[in-house]
């Protein structure tokens, strides 16, 4: 499966903004999707995570409440919902697809997408 996160831009911080992950050339229904970041110098991060079949989700402390992952497995589509948005967020997101549970936190994921670049001001 490939990916490919959308969504991104500037927005002033309390903003809310929706990034959404495309699977294409096969579907993730059956994987666990992602949202990782990464600021520049600094190691990638998990956001969240959302797994299959019961959707269980996982949040970074750092979103939590925040932030939201959801899925659409009849569109091949998973979505990162960005609310109140802070500028410590900036960062380029990215979406991955895996059999690993979402409790588990790991960038250890074997397919990802191109990032996505969003950038919070204050």
């Amino acid at each position: 499966v490939q990916l490919q996160a959308s969504g991104g831009g500037l927005v002033q911080a309390g903003a809310s903004l929706r990034l959404s992950c495309q699977g294409f050339q096969g579907s993730f229904r059956g994987y666990t999707v992602g949202w990782f970041r990464e600021v520049l110098g600094k190691e990638r991060e998990f956001v969240a995570a959302i797994g299959r079949p019961d959707e269980t989700t996982n949040y970074a402390e750092s979103v939590k409440g925040r932030f939201a992952i959801s899925r659409d497995n009849e569109k091949n589509v998973a979505y990162l919902q960005m609310n109140n948005v802070k500028p410590e967020d900036t960062a380029d997101y990215y979406c991955a697809a895996d059999y690993v549970s979402p409790l588990v936190i790991t960038t250890d994921y074997a397919y990802w997408g191109r990032g996505t670049l969003v950038t919070v001001s204050s």
